[in-house]
């Protein structure tokens, strides 16, 4: 399915386009998401390259979603919550290379890994 078409449907079948002036809930999501997406990206850069192929393609259909959801002016805010989600998503997976602590080192990789997950299941490919 083309990436265009995947992202009309999502935002038609989640109900993405918010009342004028409202918060969007979604859209904060997407956000959320492209900014742990991102971080996965960079880590697999370094440690699966392949992996990270697969990962800027899931990224780029999240952040169709957040250019089908944005309303103007909403770019400072949406910068914001994918910064710190990228800040916290990075944090968990240095922690879940380099902790000492298998025990942390495990639930932090199984922690990332579920955030992931949740966010690659936000789009339809």
């Amino acid at each position: 399915m083309a990436r265009g078409l995947g992202t009309y449907l999502t935002v038609l079948v989640l109900g993405a386009v918010p009342a004028p002036g409202a918060a969007d809930p979604l859209l904060r999501e997407f956000a959320v998401c492209a900014g742990r997406l991102s971080a996965v990206m960079e880590d697999q850069w370094m440690f699966d390259g392949p992996g990270s192929e697969r990962t800027a393609e899931e990224l780029a259909a999240v952040v169709s979603l957040i250019e089908a959801t944005m309303p103007n002016g909403a770019g400072r805010q949406v910068m914001a919550w994918r910064i710190d989600a990228k800040v916290a998503q990075r944090r968990l997976l240095h922690q879940a290379r380099f902790a000492e602590d298998p025990r942390l080192a495990q639930t932090a990789a199984a922690r990332a890994e579920a955030l992931a997950a949740t966010c690659r299941a936000l789009t339809l490919s």
